[in-house]
């Protein structure tokens, strides 16, 4: 028995998400279906982030156990011919045999797009979310150093999350100006149910003048979901790379 490791990029666009559901398209569905054919056995990967419906990654990921004599860098070449072409592993390597991608310390980063322009882009529209009203870049780059560091982010946790904690570490938080394109990159140790999207949903709110940049401090006080902004679409937003022990798993 060996531990293979995959490194997962997809455009989130069709499927329910990350973890499988009954009657529902999911990422982890496509690769359990995948591999169960290509092994000849039952697998059940282990992601390391659980993406919403409709969020992108190129650096998601994933673990199986196996019995397989295929060595573990092949796997991703015979696996993409398996893989609709919205899922592609970019990488496969055997592991420890008790390496677990959530149980280790590890750090994640994000990307949120922002199409902040008079109109739509329909070359855009599937990984970034449009807004035609003018956002402050200086102002939510204000905002966002609110955030850096060890915090309670209970604030920019959706409510029907169940977790044992809500103090997370976000080590890098970025707002930059591409193009017609804003950009939000986050780092972390970590990340709550919806935080990303939120702690997004929020600089916008401050970008449009709703908010003032040092209002962030009272929201991550308030400890109430209800403070914060809104939960901004899904489609704007990729998991770009996790990181562990050294390592960097990205799609390269």
């Amino acid at each position: 028995m060996k531990r293979v490791m995959l490194v997962v990029a997809y455009d989130g666009t069709a499927y329910h998400g990350w973890q499988v559901q009954p009657g529902a398209p999911t990422i982890e569905g496509e690769l359990n279906r995948a591999l169960s054919g290509l092994l000849g056995e039952e697998i059940q990967v282990i992601g390391a982030s659980r993406t919403d419906s409709g969020v992108h990654a190129l650096g998601n990921v994933a673990v199986f156990d196996t019995n397989t004599r295929i060595p573990a860098e092949k796997v991703s070449y015979a696996l993409n011919q398996r893989l609709p072409e919205d899922i592609k592993i970019q990488r496969s390597v055997e592991v420890p045999e008790d390496f677990h991608p959530r149980h280790c310390e590890s750090r994640k980063s994000y990307e949120y797009r922002i199409l902040n322009r008079e109109f739509p882009l329909p070359t855009k529209s599937r990984y970034s979310h449009f807004t035609y009203v003018h956002l402050d870049l200086e102002k939510m780059q204000e905002a966002a150093g609110y955030l850096v560091g060890q915090h309670d982010f209970k604030s920019f946790c959706a409510t029907a999350a169940v977790v044992e904690s809500t103090v997370r570490t976000i080590y890098e938080l970025s707002v930059e100006k591409e193009g017609d394109e804003i950009v939000i990159r986050i780092c972390g140790n970590g990340f709550l149910y919806n935080m990303v999207r939120i702690i997004a949903g929020t600089l916008m709110e401050i970008g449009r003048g709703s908010r003032r940049p040092e209002e962030i401090r009272d929201i991550l006080e308030a400890k109430d979901r209800t403070a914060a902004g809104p939960t901004a679409p899904a489609c704007g937003l990729t998991l770009m790379k996790y990181e562990v022990q050294g390592f960097c798993f990205n799609n390269q």
